[in-house]
């Protein structure tokens, strides 16, 4: 299956100049869905990981079936001030400006071996963001996974060598 087919492309949303990617289509059609969860959650069981972590919001849709599927404990890494416990966070720059991310103090034990889940890789700053948070709990991460990266704005780059699975490259 060619989950390109179920992409939508948006230009100038949110503002002009950006070409986005729309996945909308991919989740109304539940053949396209499953079959995305399933290719992500074969490639990410491969790295043997203990825990699946997943970023707000999209990055959810996709880890929290992978988790159950295989097991795991779902780990939500969210927005500044959206979890209600104990939090580390990490502040990390945007196009304009910066942003945060938390985790809860308690969510991955030492050592756990993290697969970190999202949607979409774009320039890596949210991805690397989650990363260090995933490190400051003692977590040691297995794997990073995407339904789309969005290889032009080298994202890569800033994930420090990670491992990277990418379902669709554009």
């Amino acid at each position: 299956m060619d989950l390109r087919d179920y992409i939508r492309d948006v230009p100038d949303f949110p503002r002009p100049g950006i070409l986005f990617k729309d996945i909308t289509p991919l989740l109304s059609h539940p053949p396209a869905l499953r079959y995305a969860i399933k290719e992500m959650g074969k490639r990410c069981a491969a790295l043997d990981p203990d825990t699946i972590v997943c970023i707000e919001a999209r990055g959810f849709l996709f880890a929290a079936p992978m988790a159950y599927e295989m097991g795991k404990p779902l780990v939500p890494i969210r927005k500044r001030g959206k979890l209600p416990y104990k939090t580390l966070s990490v502040t990390y720059d945007l196009e304009y400006g910066t942003d945060t991310v938390e985790v809860h103090v308690d969510a991955i034990s030492e050592g756990d071996r993290v697969v970190i889940v999202d949607d979409l890789l774009a320039t890596g700053g949210t991805m690397a963001a989650a990363a260090r948070l995933v490190e400051q709990t003692g977590g040691e991460i297995a794997g990073l996974s995407v339904l789309i990266e969005l290889s032009e704005l080298n994202g890569r780059a800033m994930l420090g060598g990670y491992g990277l699975i990418s379902l669709i490259e554009y």
